[in-house]
């Protein structure tokens, strides 16, 4: 292996790891505030939403195949199945959609 390879890979660990640290570090045994944590709480769900969102409407050209996958996929998720059930029920959704209109 190339030792700038190898030089760029610690470089890229470093940088990953020590925003990671850093609030451990700093916050070590501190109580943050309650709306802090409550907004800290949502941090996950708002991160998720940015990263599925775009990919709903860009999946394909027709813009109902990700709509339709989507609401299914929520329906499916609101009566408390399993993540792989939710995966598979909007995955075969979407395979009748192409079925029928494809």
């Amino acid at each position: 292996m190339n030792s700038t390879i190898l030089i760029m890979i610690i470089g890229m660990a470093v940088v990953t790891y020590i925003p990671r640290l850093i609030p451990f570090v700093m916050f070590q045994g501190k109580e943050l505030p309650p709306f802090v944590q409550a907004v800290l709480k949502n941090v996950p769900y708002a991160t998720l939403g940015a990263l599925i969102v775009p990919g709903i409407f860009l999946i394909n050209e027709d813009i109902m195949y990700g709509i339709i996958g989507a609401v299914v996929a929520c329906i499916v998720a609101y009566l408390g199945a399993n993540v792989i059930v939710v995966v598979i029920s909007a995955i075969a959704a979407l395979s009748v959609y192409s079925w029928i209109f494809g």
